[in-house]
Order: C-alpha cells, then sequence, then structure tokens
C-alpha cells in the first residue's frame, strides 16, 4: 500500500490499517484521527504534523520515523518500537 491509497481509503472511512506496510511513506500533514495502524510496519515514515489523535499504533514498528509535531492526543503507543523515533518534542527516542 501506498500513501495515496491509504488516503483515499481512509477518506471512504477505513479506519483499519493493521500490518499494513507503509515503511519509508510520506503522511505529512494528513489527518489520520482515529486510524488503526496496529503491528504496522511505519519504519523511516514521515508523519509530521500529521492528526493522529485518538490512532491506535500498538505494536506497531516505527522505528526512524518522523512524528515531529504531530498530533498524538489519545493515541495509544503501547508496545510500539520507537527506536531511533523522532518524537513531537523534537527529541529521540533511544
Amino acid at each position: 500500500m501506498d500513501a495515496t491509497e491509504l488516503q483515499m481509503l481512509f477518506a471512504a472511512g477505513e479506519r483499519n490499517f493493521q500490518n499494513v506496510d507503509l515503511s519509508a511513506a510520506n503522511l505529512s500533514c494528513i489527518n489520520l484521527q482515529g486510524i488503526d495502524f496496529g503491528r504496522a510496519n511505519l519504519r523511516h515514515v514521515n508523519l509530521r504534523w500529521a492528526n493522529l489523535n485518538g490512532a491506535s499504533l500498538r505494536w506497531a514498528d516505527l522505528r526512524g520515523a518522523d512524528l515531529s509535531w504531530a498530533n498524538l492526543e489519545g493515541a495509544d503507543l503501547s508496545s510500539a518500537n520507537l527506536r531511533g523515533t523522532k518524537m513531537p518534542d523534537g527529541t529521540i527516542h533511544d
């Protein structure tokens, strides 16, 4: 799946994107409120300024992703792999 297909499906009302592979996709500035990225491969994804309010990122692989200025209010990051992820406050997760 690529970023364009994700946006089209999300706009049509789909919210379940568990196990999807979007590695290195550019999802910056996109509204993904309430999306379910459980166990998704989001390695090196650009999520700068993305709205992930209420999103499920449980067990997602976010290694090296860029979440700068992303809205993570209410997002579930339980057991997500955040190694090397740039967080909204500008820090790099260990």
